[in-house]
């Protein structure tokens, strides 16, 4: 299907109708790729067993393009895992956290595009100077783990500029059309969609999850790297919820003085301990205080009225941007603007343009 974007050059790089993307399961990847997006299936916590299963799976669901991602951290081994991923064949892998750049030539040997998420800039430009395909710039209002700690609006410009013309795809709390249309008009060539498609049908975590986010507020999330990290020092935003409530009423203490640190309050779906503070969401199979675990989500929680099925997600948010874009062509058009508009524009001088700054 094509929803007006197939021009795009990142749609044509990727052989997609729509520059959209998240993180996820066989059955939901395949949902994003078959309306048009690029469904993405992320690896974390998985052997080279479990890739080459899950994308057998999502190879069975679609034949349109989709990717892998790979969180490198320290924890886990890359090789293996990369290598399976390779073999059973995917579109493009997707790197985030440490610098990727020893496996960019095993990705392009394979065929496949190489994806990196930044932070900043500077991280960039080393990026594409070591031969990624594809930059992925991250804001800090991102659910989950995030890479820096500079807003969207702020960083996607400076990074489109930093890197033109390698395509640059916004992450952050991008959860409707309006998000996306504001991303392609600071130069972006597609968004990244995370915390939206955790609310879908086909996602694979605890309904309950998915409850907390739509009745979340804007102002309903925390980003620290010292709740909720795992044994990783990294940053990551999620709802608030009562670990961080007792934590932030202890003083926010560091990491090994934190209110109930190793108190067991879940079991995960392999009937393993979950602890408090841990990085494990309320995942499907994952039972106990769901409330109290890891519920990672964007600022974009605001935006999130109800479950969908995913499909219907990537459709909607597409509508609704093509409209934004649209209504967006028309807004100055001076020659055709009713008078009042016409000679507001005419008397703009130096000393009153500070005032588009109050409007």
């Amino acid at each position: 299907m094509t929803h007006g974007f197939a021009t795009s050059p990142l749609c044509d790089l990727l052989k997609i109708d729509t520059p959209i993307g998240p993180a996820t399961t066989p059955t939901m990847t395949a949902a994003v790729s078959n309306a048009g997006g690029l469904g993405m299936l992320a690896f974390l916590r998985r052997d080279a067993d479990d890739v080459h299963r899950l994308l057998s799976e999502t190879h069975d669901l679609t034949d349109r393009p989709f990717g892998g991602n790979f969180i490198l951290r320290g924890l886990e081994g890359t090789d293996d895992r990369l290598d399976a991923c390779l073999e059973s064949g995917v579109d493009v892998v997707s790197f985030h956290w440490d610098e990727p750049y020893e496996y960019v030539e095993r990705v392009h040997a394979a065929g496949a595009l190489l994806m990196y998420t930044v932070g900043d800039a500077e991280a960039a430009r080393r990026a594409v100077a070591a031969g990624v395909d594809i930059i992925v710039a991250q804001g800090w209002e991102a659910g989950g783990h995030v890479r820096g700690d500079v807003a969207t609006m702020a960083l996607l410009p400076v990074v489109v500029d930093a890197v033109a013309p390698v395509p640059v795809i916004s992450a952050g709390s991008i959860a409707d059309g309006r998000g996306m249309a504001a991303a392609l008009m600071l130069g972006a060539d597609g968004v990244w969609i995370g915390t939206r498609f955790v609310t879908s049908e086909e996602a694979d975590v605890d309904p309950s999850y998915k409850e907390r986010i739509i009745n979340a507020s804007e102002t309903g999330t925390l980003l620290s790297s010292k709740v909720f990290n795992g044994g990783w020092a990294a940053g990551g935003r999620a709802l608030r919820n009562n670990t961080i409530e007792n934590w932030e009423a202890a003083g926010s203490p560091e990491v090994g003085e934190r209110p109930g640190e190793g108190e067991v309050i879940a079991k995960a779906a392999d009937g393993g301990p979950v602890e408090r503070y841990s990085s494990i969401a309320s995942y499907s199979g994952v039972t106990g205080d769901l409330e109290g675990l890891s519920n990672w989500a964007g600022q974009g929680v605001g935006l999130i009225k109800r479950v969908q099925p995913a499909a219907d997600i990537v459709r909607e948010i597409t509508e609704e941007a093509i409209q934004v874009l649209r209504k967006a062509s028309t807004l100055w058009r001076v020659a055709d603007a009713p008078d009042s508009l016409t000679t507001w524009c005419d008397r703009m001088t130096p000393e009153t343009s500070h005032l588009i700054g109050a409007l």
